[in-house]
């Protein structure tokens, strides 16, 4: 049986490369954007999102519960219903873009799981918001989505992930 309390090398990697990425990059640099990450202390936890939180979503947002989840999104709540009774100090959305108006301040990073021809919408959405994302596949349809989400990451200066199952992880 898994210890829960015992931390993972992956996850210890995937927490350390987001916070060390998010302070890395908030010195102030000529002609870059003017997003600037919330300063995180090492005893602090991350406030993340979860949108897509029923099936595959469920997973990828429940592993990351040792950090402070304040947000789940999810076009049907009677599929999400699980993730919202494990996760109750969390705001319930269903759109995602209502979320990001009320509480972008609050958000450091999201989880994308939902529907495959939203990813890219949302993950661009969120990237020009200054969130660090984790999506999973495929991140895109087209080369020039791939390429509009590289070149918004490397501007906005945010971490992102694709999900592949059981193959990365959060």
């Amino acid at each position: 049986m898994k210890d829960k309390n015992k931390i993972t090398r992956r996850a210890f990697i995937a927490v350390s490369t987001l916070m060390g990425t998010s302070i890395a990059f908030a010195k102030d640099k000529p002609n870059t954007a003017k997003v600037v990450p919330r300063k995180i202390s090492p005893n602090e936890k991350l406030n993340l999102a979860g949108i897509g939180v029923g099936g595959k979503g469920r997973e990828d947002i429940l592993s990351c519960s040792r950090e402070n989840v304040v947000a789940l999104c999810d076009v049907d709540l009677d599929y999400a219903s699980y993730t919202i009774k494990r996760l109750p100090n969390a705001k319930v959305y269903q759109d995602f873009r209502k979320m990001f108006d009320e509480m972008g301040k609050d958000i450091d990073a999201v989880t994308i799981s939902t529907p495959d021809h939203s990813h890219a919408l949302i993950a661009y959405t969120a990237m020009k918001l200054g969130k660090h994302v984790y999506v999973q596949k495929p991140l895109t349809h087209t080369i020039a989505e791939a390429k509009l989400l590289l070149q918004t990451a490397r501007e906005m200066k945010v971490a992102t992930q694709m999900g592949n199952q059981g193959h990365s992880g959060v």
